[in-house]
């Protein structure tokens, strides 16, 4: 089998990661989750992660490589099998606000759309597909460069092309520059609209010359850049555009599996009254179908409707391809990845991991290889206690091995002898202890100052004693810190939803009836609704007649305040099953 070489600047996502791998997002995120990380396909994994990962999975024909952090880490695509099949090219416009990237997109869908068209476009389009020369061109409107920046901070690969638009008659913008890192950091191909070419003052020289300055050597020049000068008011020169869009897609040769499970991102969503969550969509891989389920973020949900740019229904959708759908439980973010999954369970269930881990985790925050080596597992479902031993003879580190072996774990601790020794704790001992989680113990020896403020320095604990049940007590102790506290729950009530008065991104104001128990501020509450888990809350405060009461009790009716974490569309009907929970510290 063929040796398959993957490059790692930094860090890689589990997105960028799976595609390398050719694997779906889901059985990485699984193998991960095997091994005790809950992640998400925008979580980061450095290098040794990754080489874990792929020993983990077994993986044998797969190399991979450190690569500088100053090169582009936006290479990392799906690997195409011998199916894949020749997609249209994704073009994102860009520019200066007053250079005329809207008046060229306007002019292209316009042109292109002449035979009754024009009727149904009522409203702002995020993506849309026009023909040229008998092939599709998917075209990206990207509402200002921060939302482009919000894609990309996301991990994901929108565009193959940007056409960066820029005014003969005005020249380099701060926005140009912009749009030009962007497309850099995109690892898109460039093509450069020169427009205005009509108005008076109009300068392409100066312009190109302007363009050179910041990266972009005409080909007129010697250089690789294709800039096509156009009038976008006047229709000039766009056919020429799109001719150089197709040709560039032909030499990028952009291809995409579609016998794998769809995939893609989420470029707009709202809400729509009658139609619940509208979310426009992306597909870059597989077919996405309607009736299928698919993940988005922390929500889920089964595509009911699917349209395409021009509102009229869609069985499916090929890779390259914009589209319209309904069926979200909730609304995706703009800028997540969605998958499509089997079944509405592995729906749910992989979106309620991805809303424990956003909750948890800051956008930026990274899996390292320290992270992982504790987390995994050694034998079966076993934590490790990482431990080096150093005594003053042989016998005396026999002894506390052996003692250690014997302190019962119930076999949910796994003690790991990392190293022993004679003699005095030395350097070598916290280095080999640096960035493991590993606790040196010392019997009978002595620490040297140096050594002291390297450990210090580097978060090493050391440990002396000279009674070895000392020791043991202190390592049972930590043994102890490793075992997941006990959640206890306890009901305490139920109420039944009478109305809904206010809802917000994390809280809802509600009234109803305590059918049983009773409910009180402090209370936790599962949102429930024809049997399916829609949500978790806290009841902050109670009322009663509209004053504040301690508690409502059951047959009794009164309004509750909720904190959550995530918006949920709290309906009458639902229920509030109240409970209490408590973290109740575990010992051996």
């Amino acid at each position: 089998m063929e040796e398959k070489t993957i490059q790692i600047a930094g860090s890689i996502t589990v997105d960028e990661l799976s595609k390398a791998l050719g694997l779906s997002v889901t059985e990485l995120i699984g193998t991960l989750f095997k091994n005790g990380i809950v992640a998400t396909i925008n979580q980061r994994l450095d290098y040794e992660t990754a080489s874990i990962i792929i020993d983990e999975l077994g993986l044998k024909n797969v190399k991979l490589e450190r690569k500088n952090t100053s090169t582009k880490t936006s290479d990392f695509r799906r690997e195409l099998s011998d199916k894949a099949v020749t997609r249209p090219p994704v073009v994102a416009v860009m520019g200066h606000v007053d250079h005329g990237k809207t008046t060229l997109l306007d002019t292209l869908l316009n042109k292109k759309t002449v035979e009754g068209e024009a009727g149904g476009i009522t409203q702002h389009i995020s993506a849309y597909q026009l023909k040229h020369d008998d092939r599709l061109i998917t075209f990206l409107d990207t509402p200002g460069h921060e939302a482009f920046a919000a894609i990309r901070q996301h991990g994901a690969m929108l565009t193959d092309i940007v056409v960066i638009v820029v005014a003969a008659d005005d020249g380099v913008k701060p926005q140009t520059v912009e749009a030009i890192n962007f497309a850099k950091s995109a690892n898109a191909k460039i093509i450069v609209a020169i427009n205005k070419i009509d108005r008076e003052g109009a300068d392409i020289p100066r312009t190109m010359a302007d363009l050179s300055q910041h990266g972009l050597q005409p080909e007129e020049w010697g250089g690789d850049i294709v800039m096509v000068p156009i009038s976008a008011k006047k229709n000039q020169n766009l056919e020429k555009l799109l001719d150089m869009i197709l040709l560039t897609a032909d030499i990028e040769e952009l291809k995409a599996d579609v016998d794998i499970p769809a995939e893609g991102l989420v470029i707009e969503s709202h809400m729509e009254t009658g139609k619940g969550s509208v979310v426009n969509l992306l597909v870059t891989g597989g077919e996405l179908k309607t009736g299928e389920f698919i993940v988005a973020g922390s929500t889920y949900g089964k595509v009911r409707t699917m349209l395409d740019w021009k509102g009229k229904p869609k069985g499916k959708a090929t890779p390259s391809t914009p589209v319209t759908i309904t069926g979200f439980k909730e609304l995706p973010n703009f800028g997540d990845r969605f998958i499509e999954v089997k079944d509405e369970k592995t729906a749910r269930k992989m979106a309620l991991l991805n809303a424990q881990n956003i909750a948890n985790e800051s956008a930026s925050a990274n899996v390292t290889s320290s992270d992982l080596l504790r987390m995994m597992n050694v034998a079966d479902n076993s934590k490790t206690f990482n431990v080096i031993i150093k005594g003053d003879v042989l016998g005396s580190v026999t002894s506390v091995v052996d003692s250690l072996k014997m302190i019962d774990t119930k076999g949910e601790i796994t003690l790991n002898i990392v190293s022993t020794g004679v003699g005095d704790i030395n350097e070598n001992d916290v280095y080999m202890a640096a960035g493991g989680n590993t606790v040196v113990y010392g019997f009978n020896v002595s620490v040297p100052i140096n050594i002291s403020k390297m450990a210090a320095r580097d978060g090493v604990p050391i440990r002396t004693y000279r009674v070895i049940y000392e020791l043991l007590d202190d390592a049972k102790h930590e043994m102890e810190n490793l075992l997941d506290a006990e959640i206890i729950e306890e009901d305490k009530g139920e109420m039944k939803v009478l109305g809904v008065f206010r809802t917000e991104k994390t809280s809802i104001i509600a009234g109803g009836e305590v059918l049983k128990g009773d409910a009180k501020p402090g209370f936790l509450a599962r949102i429930v609704r024809n049997k399916e888990f829609l949500g978790e809350a806290e009841v902050t405060s109670v009322q009663k007649e509209k004053i504040d009461v301690k508690e409502l009790t059951a047959g009794e009716t009164g309004g509750l305040a909720l904190k959550t974490v995530s918006k949920i569309d709290l309906q009458i009907g639902d229920r509030l099953k109240f409970f209490i929970r408590e973290s109740k510290k575990r010992t051996l």
